[in-house]
């Protein structure tokens, strides 16, 4: 990866709130409303967009195209995208580099998910799963009979307690953290602050490595992002005041299998790969960044991955969460927004909500959630089976 040459800038975002399943608008009209938002965030009417990228993972063939028809039908190219967990990032990745490469100048990225209640299962069990060889290296490592994504992430959280002496309070102080600050965030789908003894003393998934709100919420949502050029913004008379230093995607490598470690099966490689390419590009360090959103899934996998992207020293996550250079006050703030814990994951939307969150966060508008003196952000999508994104924000 080389660092971006034309610059690449978030004219827009947008979101609605994030809700339960059964309680929310349908995909189309959440997503609709998304980019109505982003838009109007902008400034500039539909008929500039150029093309656009639409992500969901739970959603029929060209539900991008119902979805954006919506907003406005002017036959410009609409790519549909299902990366996993980390889709909203895939969209906005796709359209960074359309914009970048000169090829277009006004791109939408756009993400919704409309989900079920409970574990997310097999959608084609007709069909070879793509993670039939992780689920068959999970079955080698993980000795417990759960849903899928509970065995991952809860084996890898129980691995690194095996290798670093991390403990179920640790995962507990983390996600007691995510709901203080999602009680400040009005679109998260949870708001009620819990206490480290609340997330203790919860029902038990896993004895001893997991409780249940250690893991996200099943979760229906919309969000976008409008990103321009600069000529563009000066054509239009728009003044943006974020733009995308640099991104990297990765997938995953043969350590994924051959390290026989839960940690690396849950894409810590990825983690590691994407980020310091990132960090590499734009000469903008770990210990420069003070406010990350990153991929939450479960409590442990923010443990995780504040190793992987250099937040911490290897093994030091726990030292780290005791240091509050978690939160508000310490080093790197993360997950301002109450991440994917307590905001909510709709898996097509989460990426472009981290968009959303981070761009308040760089032009100073994130209101109670705001962090001081923030130039850079840093924001950590991934998806298993796999891809992981990270991007690096800037103040213009």
């Amino acid at each position: 990866m080389t660092k971006m040459n034309r610059e690449v800038l978030v004219a827009g975002v947008g979101m609605v709130p994030f809700a339960k399943p059964g309680q929310s608008p349908s995909y189309d009209e959440m997503g609709a409303e998304a980019i109505r938002l982003s838009l109007a965030d902008a400034g500039i009417e539909y008929g500039l967009v150029e093309q656009a990228y639409a992500g969901f993972v739970f959603a029929g063939s060209c539900a991008g195209q119902r979805t954006i028809y919506k907003a406005g039908m002017t036959g410009i190219p609409i790519v549909n995208v299902n990366n996993n967990c980390s889709t909203g990032s895939t969209a906005l990745y796709l359209a960074r580099q359309a914009v970048e490469s000169g090829l277009v100048d006004c791109v939408l990225a756009v993400g919704f998910e409309q989900m079920s209640p409970g574990a997310i299962g097999d959608a084609f069990p007709h069909l070879v799963s793509p993670f039939a060889e992780f689920d068959a290296a999970c079955d080698a490592m993980v000795d417990i009979e759960l849903p899928l994504a509970l065995r991952y992430f809860g084996g890898a959280g129980k691995s690194h307690m095996e290798k670093y002496g991390t403990t179920l309070e640790d995962f507990a102080k983390v996600r007691a953290k995510a709901s203080r600050h999602a009680a400040n965030n009005p679109l998260s789908v949870f708001r009620k602050v819990m206490s480290e003894e609340d997330v203790l003393d919860a029902p038990v998934i896993w004895p001893g490595v997991m409780t249940k709100p250690m893991a996200c919420p099943p979760t229906c949502g919309g969000a976008a992002a409008l990103l321009v050029s600069r000529d563009f913004a000066k054509r239009h008379n728009l003044d943006p005041k974020v733009r995308i230093a640099a991104q990297a995607m990765a997938t995953d490598t043969a350590i994924t299998f051959e390290a026989h470690d839960m940690i690396e099966l849950v894409g810590a490689d990825m983690t590691r790969h994407a980020s310091n390419s990132v960090y590499e590009a734009t000469g903008i360090g770990p210990e420069d960044i003070k406010v990350v959103e990153l991929h939450d899934c479960f409590a442990h996998n923010e443990v995780i991955s504040y190793e992987g992207l250099g937040l911490c020293p290897e093994g030091g996550a726990a030292q780290f969460i005791a240091d509050g250079d978690n939160t508000y006050g310490g080093r790197t703030v993360t997950n301002p927004s109450g991440g994917l814990l307590s905001k909510g994951h709709p898996l097509g939307a989460t990426g472009l909500a981290q968009s959303y969150e981070l761009t308040h966060q760089l032009r100073g508008t994130a209101e109670d959630r705001q962090v001081e003196d923030v130039r850079h952000a840093l924001q950590h999508n991934l998806g298993l089976g796999g891809a992981c994104v990270v991007t690096m924000y800037e103040q213009v």
